[in-house]
């Protein structure tokens, strides 16, 4: 064989072996993200399109997996819900700032698994037992137990859609409470950790009952952090590239002070 075709092999091997993720590696460390836009991520939408400005802190990592649409594990990437949230421009969330600073502070953690499940624009109700979505967030945790990983929390930041009734408003709290067990009683974890976000905007005039429901969920394994103060898109409702960073690195600090063994 000539010099020149071991050279060709030497580099289509080479190439072949960058673009392929070892079957080794699977997640070690999973954590669900479900809720609605603000959880998909509209960081980076101050258009009809997404401007594809990625911060450093979302940045992609090898220790750093997703969870597919077909269910198999892939390199995690922005806009990690992209093919989850269906229908909508999806932008900078906070799942990659979460799983990069968890990493960034115990580099000894492992392989973390992000399961995206969030849908824009969905009420509380939409997310209740027997629903699409909440047969797909139980489809989906599910699968994402069979690469033999943990599940470590589920972070769920939803509400800016009950603030437009009355009625949403003040089932919110009784409605999230069912939710949190039904999907703890489904995967079989009745003390599955469970960091919510409270809202910081609101598509209705009563942000504050739902924030008040939010800030006053007393259900063991559960924190609140409160997303108030955050700085918005132009539309007033979802927050900037800047504040999901931020809101990521929370989530992360108080997974590892409140959770993390």
């Amino acid at each position: 064989m000539s010099k020149g075709m071991l050279l060709f092999f030497f580099f289509f091997f080479v190439a072949l072996a960058g673009s392929v993720c070892p079957e080794e590696v699977k997640p070690k460390n999973i954590f669900i993200l479900a809720g609605q836009s603000n959880m998909a991520g509209r960081g980076g939408l101050n258009t009809p399109k997404w401007d594809g400005k990625i911060p450093y802190e979302s940045n992609p990592n090898p220790n750093i997996l997703q969870l597919a649409l077909d269910k198999s594990w892939v390199q995690a990437h922005e806009p990690l819900h992209v093919e989850i949230d269906y229908g909508k421009t999806v932008g900078i969330g906070p799942g990659l700032p979460f799983a990069n600073a968890i990493l960034a502070k115990d580099p000894s953690f492992g392989v973390i698994g992000l399961v995206p499940c969030a849908k824009g624009a969905t009420k509380i109700k939409e997310w209740a037992l027997g629903t699409k979505l909440y047969t797909r967030l139980v489809n989906r945790a599910k699968a994402s137990l069979q690469s033999g990983g943990k599940i470590q929390a589920l972070i769920w930041y939803q509400g800016e859609s009950d603030t437009k009734e009355k009625a949403d408003a003040e089932s919110y709290k009784s409605r999230l409470e069912k939710l949190f067990q039904d999907f703890r009683r489904d995967l079989n974890a009745p003390d599955l950790p469970i960091i919510m976000v409270a809202i910081a905007s609101a598509e209705g005039p009563l942000m504050e009952t739902v924030r008040e429901a939010q800030l006053s969920i007393n259900l063991n394994n559960v924190k609140c952090i409160d997303a108030k103060g955050s700085h918005l898109n132009k539309d007033k409702l979802h927050l900037d590239t800047a504040s999901q960073v931020l809101l990521g690195q929370k989530l992360a600090d108080t997974f590892l002070s409140s959770f993390s063994h």
